[in-house]
């Protein structure tokens, strides 16, 4: 599993140009899957994300996390984090789950993150979406784990 997470003032995201995710301060999510990727993967991404404290105490130090700020998240799935592209000039996504898999691992995940106290937003998994966000810092980190042989 492999995540891009950026701090965020807001962020929304659209598909078929209505709004259907919107948060205010907090992480986005880009998340992707692979076929290996089991329930262990999912809990420790979901408890890593929760765990972050990424916002500034009163020092200016990053020490705060979602619960101290009131923060939200907004998950969207992102399958192009799996892309390859060593070779020739067009990706490959040989890496990332098959689709049906990809969607049952992206709404594990998200109900993972929800069992929390954190309100979490969604994109549309599969569909074709426009992602605005205002990146607070810039803070941006990529997260993996990788599925246990």
């Amino acid at each position: 599993m492999r995540v891009v997470l950026q701090r965020v003032s807001r962020a929304e995201v659209r598909a078929n140009g209505k709004v259907v995710g919107k948060i205010g301060r907090g992480f986005l999510v880009l998340a992707a899957f692979r076929a290996p990727d089991t329930d262990a993967e999912l809990s420790w991404m979901a408890d890593k994300i929760l765990g972050l404290r990424l916002f500034p105490d009163a020092e200016g130090k990053m020490n705060l996390g979602l619960e101290d700020v009131g923060g939200e998240l907004l998950v969207v799935s992102q399958f192009s984090l799996y892309a390859d592209a060593r070779k020739g000039r067009r990706p490959s996504f040989v890496d990332a789950a098959p689709a049906e898999l990809g969607a049952r691992l992206y709404q594990r995940f998200v109900d993972l993150l929800r069992a929390g106290t954190i309100p979490v937003a969604t994109g549309v998994f599969g569909a074709m979406m426009e992602v605005d966000l205002v990146n607070d810092g810039p803070v941006t980190l990529i997260l993996e784990k990788e599925a246990s042989s």
